[in-house]
C-alpha cells in the first residue's frame, strides 16, 4: 500500500494552513514535507477564520491544486468552521469572535474563493440555518461533517437526514465536563449513519474510548485523521500558532494551558496509524480500512486515483507500520 490519507491537517512544520501570510511557496514547502511522513493525500485544513483569511490561504491552495505535482495529493480542502458553537469547551481553540451563523450564502463565497475545491465542510448541527447548510453543500459534492458543538440527539438526527456524513474529531471539540447522560459524544455514537472521525495520537482520546467509539460504529463507519498543527515536526516548547498560545510538551502532547484545550497534534497520520495499530483491537486489513479506504470513501474519491513514491508495509510482528522507500 502506498499510505495513509489523512482528512485533516492544519499545517506542518511552521506553514500554518489558516494564516493571512500564507503564500505558494510555504504551501507547497508544507505539502512537500507532509508526503514525505507516510501520508500520501490530504485535505489541508483552514479553520474557523476572518474573511480576509479565507480569500488568503483558498486562494493560495487553489493555485497550488491545480500544480500536476499535487493533483492526486491534495484532494481538495477541508473548511472546519465557521460554522460552529461558540460556547467554550465546543468552540476550542478556534477564535469565537470570528464564528459565523451558517449560511448557504457565505458558503457559497468560501466554496468561490476556493476555485470550488472545499470538499468536506464541518458545522455544528445545532446552530441556527445548520440543516439548509448541510442540504445545499451535501447536493453540490461537499461532503458534510458535525463537530465543535453542542447538538443532542434531535439536532444530530435532523443533520443526519439533511445529508451529513460524518463526525468530526468525536469526543473532541466539546466541553471537558459534560451530563453523563445528555451529551454531544453520546450523541454522536448513537446514530447509526455517521462516520466518526477520530484522532488516535494517544492524547485526544483515551484507548476505552477509541476501543468504543470503534466497537459502537463499525469499522466501515470509522476515519482516522491526524489533525496536525503547524508546529507538528518541531521540538518540544511554547509556540503561538492557530491564534493559541501552545505548549508541546516532550510527551507529544500540544495544548493551550489557559483555554485548557488540545490545539490540534503533533503528530502525523503514520504515528496515529502505529497508535492505533499498538492497541491490538484492528486487524491489518481493518487498519487499512480506517487510515486509506475509509477516507476515500467518504469523499467520495476513487482508490486507483492514490499514488506515492515510496510502500508502508506492516509489521504483523511488532504491530507498527514503516516506510518502505
Amino acid at each position: 500500500m502506498f499510505g495513509f490519507i489523512d482528512l485533516q491537517i492544519n499545517g506542518y512544520k511552521g506553514v500554518e494552513f489558516s494564516d493571512i501570510n500564507l503564500n505558494e511557496e510555504s504551501f507547497i514547502y508544507a505539502t512537500r514535507e507532509i508526503l514525505k511522513t507516510g501520508t500520501v493525500a490530504f485535505l489541508p485544513t483552514i479553520i474557523t477564520s476572518s474573511k480576509e483569511v479565507y480569500a488568503n490561504c483558498l486562494a493560495v491552495m487553489a493555485k497550488v491544486i491545480e500544480r500536476d505535482e499535487f493533483k492526486d495529493a491534495i484532494l481538495g480542502i477541508h473548511l472546519e468552521g465557521p460554522f460552529i458553537s461558540k460556547e467554550a469547551g465546543a468552540v476550542g481553540a478556534h477564535n469565537p469572535n470570528d464564528v459565523h451563523e451558517a449560511s448557504v450564502e457565505y458558503f457559497q463565497q468560501l466554496q468561490e474563493m476556493s476555485g470550488n475545491n472545499v470538499r468536506l465542510l464541518t458545522i455544528a448541527a445545532e446552530v441556527a440555518g445548520a440543516k439548509e447548510l448541510c442540504e445545499y453543500a451535501s447536493q453540490n459534492g461537499v461532503t458534510v461533517s458535525l463537530g465543535h458543538q453542542m447538538a443532542l440527539d434531535a439536532d444530530i438526527d435532523k443533520l443526519a437526514k439533511a445529508g451529513a456524513k460524518a463526525l468530526t474529531h468525536l469526543g473532541n471539540g466539546m466541553p471537558n465536563l459534560i451530563d453523563r447522560h445528555s451529551n454531544t459524544l453520546l450523541a454522536g455514537l448513537a446514530q447509526d449513519d455517521l462516520i466518526a472521525m477520530i484522532i488516535t495520537d494517544s492524547h485526544h482520546l483515551p484507548a476505552s474510548l477509541i476501543k468504543v467509539i470503534i466497537r459502537t460504529k463499525g469499522v466501515d463507519k470509522v476515519v482516522v485523521v491526524s489533525d496536525a498543527s503547524p508546529i507538528a515536526g518541531f521540538a518540544p516548547g511554547r509556540y503561538n500558532m492557530l491564534g493559541n498560545d501552545a505548549v508541546l510538551e516532550e510527551n507529544g502532547l500540544l495544548h493551550n494551558p489557559e483555554k485548557k484545550c488540545m490545539v490540534g497534534s503533533s503528530a502525523m497520520m503514520l504515528e496515529c496509524m502505529n497508535y492505533l495499530a499498538s492497541l491490538n483491537i484492528l486487524s491489518e486489513e481493518e487498519l487499512w480500512k480506517v487510515g486509506f479506504y475509509n477516507p476515500l470513501k467518504m469523499i467520495n474519491v476513487n482508490p486507483e486515483r492514490i499514488k506515492g513514491d515510496y510502500s508502508i508495509t506492516y509489521n504483523k510482528e511488532n504491530n507498527v507500520f514503516d516506510i518502505e522507500r
